[in-house]
């Protein structure tokens, strides 16, 4: 059996040029906990470690986006509430007035945070039913 099998090559490849992690951090978790955070590392083509190591210095340090996951969800939650209230006269054959234009972008400004908060939860309950009949 080579080194190469092993992949022995391809970890020390990575550990080299950068500082030796010394410290480490333990907690402890619930089996149901386990198994989800597992999954999630799995999802990502990571083992449990590298994953979790991932998550905490991504929280420390702050997202590499200047937005996160829920400010790009409000976004397109607009974007689907402009376009299904701007396509559906326009494919019925009706012009949209400047005045009709701009009552509607007002709209999705002050509508967009609420619809995405109900979106989310309907996905959180979908999320729920699915784990009870699994």
């Amino acid at each position: 059996m080579t080194a190469d099998t092993l992949g022995i090559e391809t970890r020390l490849s990575r550990t080299r040029g950068r500082e030796s992690r010394t410290q480490s951090v333990a907690t402890r978790f619930t089996q149901e906990e386990q198994k989800a955070l597992m999954e999630k590392a799995e999802a990502q083509g990571q083992n449990l470690r590298e994953w979790a190591r991932e998550v905490l210095l991504r929280e420390a340090y702050g997202s590499t986006l200047a937005v996160g996951p829920d400010q790009i969800m409000t976004e397109i939650v607009a974007l689907q509430l402009f376009l299904t209230n701007a396509l559906s006269p326009v494919a019925c054959g009706e012009r949209m007035s400047t005045e009709q234009y701009q009552e509607l972008m007002r709209n999705v400004k002050t509508n967009k945070h609420r619809a995405a908060r109900e979106v989310v939860a309907q996905y959180a309950a979908e999320n729920e039913e699915e784990k009870r009949h699994a």
